[in-house]
């Protein structure tokens, strides 16, 4: 029997993911996520596949960020017609998340092209419409945690509890090798939480493996524990409004969202909030997302449950309010009082965010709150690294408003957790890989899982494949 691994997007960086198990002929792909970063290496990597979509037989998806699922329609518009696999919270939220991101592409070319055209330029297409996210979201085939099945004859899949975000999980596969001689088993990470995340539960252990694939977003990197970050969400929001200024949010829509109104939602009952303002939540993502929420409580934690239970509505407080609507969100910038604005995308690439940081980022009074992973040449990357002025829209803009990164939001685990989750594994795995990680990150986790007695601790190029077995 031949099996492959052949490692495509997320290879020494952290969006794109995309990895192929290659058995006997076929082709199984874990992931399937678009690339977030510099626009033209972004068109030219989202584009392009490591092979014919038409030769992969089957996706199986770890969890619904764009940056692991938002290629899909691509996939499909290039010819792939295979089950795409995930967890049922998973495959609701990538319905919505695939149709975001379709709209997006496709305003995207339109913005674009007004350009080209004056230059006389060739239009562009968009990367994908709404009618291939459709075609993508006809093909999931929900599967529960825990409870293994069949990828393709003689493959069998396992979702386990990642803790990342609702609905993410770790695959576990096991590979037949036939005529009695047992199986391969490759355990892919996928994004791995942390312990005490709101909402979610805790991450379980890493399944056993000969095979290991594993994130390392934070492989060098200790950030402060999660119950710390509700602390300093209470501290920005009452010293901003103290001076009477806004919160000006950059959150992903699916998951970082949710768990701010769910902290706010917690502080105000606590009474650690001094003077509760309005929360909007401008996105028509969150919105939608926000109801998938509600949709899954058996996944949620035992604390998040019981709040729902006495809340009837974690996601719901007074003064909270959820937009969709364009001109409701236009009107936030004639407001002056103190609020707190939370709006998509989560690295201020595109979205409604542009236009509040556009709006908010040169009053002194204000605070920009950093709650996420921030990818390298990204509008929010510049903000964490303290930059005095930004472009957004084509024009500039001093940094005058107060900008704070809150790391305890983040959803991925940092070194020490990623250690501790590896290191039961060390004596057992015959090879580990390294992936969605900046490559000084992986290097990093490299080094300490070596040291932790895994002999064997690659970080793999874009393109580069190793027949295991």
């Amino acid at each position: 029997m031949a099996v492959r691994l052949r490692f495509h997007g997320a290879a020494r960086e952290v969006t794109g993911s995309m990895h192929l198990l290659e058995v006997d002929g076929h082709t199984i792909a874990l992931d399937c996520g678009l690339f977030q970063g510099k626009r033209s290496e972004a068109n030219a990597k989202n584009a392009s596949f490591p092979c014919p979509p038409g030769k992969i037989d089957a996706v199986v998806l770890s969890h619904a960020h764009i940056d692991h699922c938002g290629k899909l329609p691509r996939l499909v518009r290039d010819g792939f017609e295979g089950p795409i696999y995930a967890t049922p919270p998973t495959c609701d939220l990538v319905d919505i998340m695939l149709a975001d991101s379709a709209h997006i592409q496709q305003e995207d070319a339109v913005y674009w092209n007004k350009k080209r055209v004056r230059r006389g330029d060739p239009p562009i297409d968009p990367l994908y419409d709404l009618e291939d996210a459709k075609a993508a979201v006809r093909l999931l085939q929900p599967r529960p945690m825990d409870r293994p099945f069949e990828v393709l004859p003689g493959v069998r899949a396992r979702f386990v509890e990642a803790g990342h975000m609702l609905g993410s999980a770790s695959v576990s596969v096991d590979i037949d090798r036939g005529n009695g001689q047992g199986s391969i088993r490759v355990t892919f990470s996928g994004d791995r939480g942390r312990a005490g995340m709101e909402i979610l539960r805790d991450p379980e252990p890493l399944p056993e493996c000969d095979y290991l694939i594993c994130e390392s977003t934070y492989g060098g990197r200790v950030t402060p524990e999660p119950p710390g970050a509700r602390d300093q969400l209470a501290e920005n929001v009452n010293e901003t409004v103290a001076r009477g200024g806004k919160v000006i949010i950059p959150s992903f829509a699916v998951g970082r969202t949710q768990v701010i109104v769910y902290d706010y939602h917690l502080l105000l009952r606590e009474g650690r909030i001094h003077k509760p303002v309005p929360v909007i939540v401008d996105s028509p993502l969150a919105l939608h997302a926000t109801e998938v929420f509600r949709r899954h409580p058996e996944v949620y934690d035992r604390e998040a449950e019981a709040l729902r239970r006495v809340t009837g509505d974690m996601f719901a407080c007074d003064g909270c309010e959820y937009i969709g609507d364009v001109e409701q969100s236009k009107a936030l910038h004639d407001r002056r009082e103190p609020m707190i604005i939370i709006s998509a995308s989560g690295m201020c690439e595109v979205g409604r965010i542009l236009h509040h940081l556009k709006n908010n980022i040169e009053n002194p009074n204000n605070t920009v709150l950093i709650v996420g992973y921030q990818a390298a040449n990204t509008l929010g990357r510049r903000l964490v690294e303290k930059v005095r002025e930004v472009k957004i829209f084509g024009e500039i803009y001093q940094v005058r408003a107060k900008v704070e990164v809150l790391n305890g939001f983040s959803a991925h685990a940092n070194a020490k957790e990623l250690l501790d989750a590896v290191r039961p594994l060390a004596g057992t795995v015959r090879q580990a890989f390294l992936v969605h990680g900046e490559i000084d990150q992986a290097e990093k986790l490299a080094d300490s899982m070596r040291q932790a007695g895994c002999a064997n601790v690659a970080i793999p190029e874009p393109g580069q494949s190793w027949e295991i077995g």
